[in-house]
């Protein structure tokens, strides 16, 4: 899934801004706890205040992450 992301990223780039947590990483902890993670791979749609728009758990296609993409960048 991660070059399907990184692909986004290129392609929204200045439009959307994309952040990748490491999991494994003892400092993410407390935002893992904020956003409710659980599973990998997880993946989430903040507006520009941190609020959730839309999480994805497990694989997902590309044209369902656009497609968010497009209503977020809309409203």
């Amino acid at each position: 899934m991660a070059p399907m992301v990184h692909g986004l990223e290129a392609k929204y780039f200045g439009r959307i801004k994309f952040s990748f947590l490491d999991a494994d990483d003892p400092r993410t902890d407390g935002f893992q706890r904020e956003l409710g993670f659980y599973y990998q791979p997880e993946l989430y749609l903040l507006d520009a205040n941190g609020k959730v728009l839309k999480k994805w758990i497990g694989f997902t296609s590309e044209g369902d992450i656009e497609s968010a993409f497009a209503q977020a960048l809309n409203q």
